[in-house]
């Protein structure tokens, strides 16, 4: 669908706003975030997506509130696992927690311009080949039931072959310099002569940028599944991953306490998937149920996690 020039200058003054009060006011100095800091910021940046998602539904109509709840609902929930491994990078290059904020501040920033090309490729090749749906839908339903199966310690930093590669061809220092990326310091081989280094903050962002890559592959296929529409697809998805980077130091301290949500959405990337072979039976599933699906099995996922870990205490 085709949608009048002010309602992406409006999507985009929003985030722009958004981004602008995160750095410029909220976290203007390096601090550490506290977990009762990131639940308040992460309100804050759902409320927002919320909200747009509430202007979409007045502007747009139902079906595309509820599509836009929906993928905004799915991707929130993909995030969890994004936040497991992001965790684990911060733990392996040892990033004290007042410098995490930066790199996921700047890595949410290259994520949003990734997304946007993928999702613009996405619509391009749904536009061309409307077949490649069934192609989504199939490579869903396949990461559902790998994710039902997959060990949580199946991740390892160590081994990443980008990580070794990087490693190899480019100069980075051995230790961090406070929060800059890069730094200048005296060639190896000719210690009289200044050159360019990148610390490793900067292996780090490049790092999380990948991660984001990997999940997007996800996500990206899930939204077009409940949607074609290139608006919401685009502003579900950039709304939900605003407040990563809030919701990250809460959810870094407890994700432990939601390990059964990611059978739930496992579950729930495999009925959508199921849900675009159903079309070729003329069987149509309405959004409304497929909004009261999603939120209905991440919600038991969350709240029977909840209660298995229930007397595990939560971090201040």
């Amino acid at each position: 669908m085709d949608y009048p020039l002010w309602m992406w200058g409006t999507f985009a003054a929003v985030v722009i706003g958004l981004l602008v009060l995160d750095l410029g006011v909220l976290n203007k100095k390096d601090h550490e975030i506290s977990v009762k800091e990131s639940f308040k910021l992460s309100a804050f940046y759902i409320s927002a997506g919320l909200l747009f998602g509430g202007w979409i539904w007045y502007e747009l109509g139902e079906k595309a509130g509820m599509d836009y709840f929906t993928g905004f609902l799915v991707e929130k929930s993909l995030s969890m696992d994004n936040v497991f491994v992001i965790s684990l990078i911060f733990t392996y290059f040892a990033i004290p927690r007042v410098y995490q904020h930066r790199v996921l501040f700047w890595g949410i920033l290259g994520a949003i311009v990734m997304r946007g090309v993928m999702i613009g490729l996405g619509a391009a090749l749904i536009h061309e080949f409307s077949w490649i749906m069934y192609l989504f839908g199939a490579f869903l339903v396949i990461t559902g039931v790998k994710m039902l199966f997959m060990k949580d310690d199946e991740t390892d930093v160590a081994t990443n072959p980008l990580l070794k590669w990087l490693k190899a061809h480019f100069r980075f220092t051995e230790k961090l310099h406070g929060n800059q990326f890069f730094v200048k310091e005296a060639d190896k081989h000719d210690p009289s002569k200044m050159v360019l280094w990148a610390t490793p903050l900067f292996l780090t962002l490049i790092m999380v940028e990948l991660t984001d890559l990997v999940f997007a592959v996800d996500s990206v296929p899930a939204i077009f599944a409940i949607t074609t529409d290139t608006f919401i697809v685009f502003t579900s998805n950039i709304f939900a991953i605003l407040g990563l980077r809030a919701l990250y130091f809460a959810l870094a301290a407890m994700v432990h306490r939601f390990h059964y949500l990611k059978y739930a959405l496992a579950v729930v990337l495999v009925f959508i998937g199921v849900k675009i072979f159903l079309v070729n039976f003329a069987i149509k599933i309405p959004s409304p149920i497929s909004l009261g699906v999603t939120f209905g099995l991440l919600a038991v996922g969350v709240a029977y996690s909840l209660w298995k870990t229930r007397d595990e205490p939560i971090p201040e």
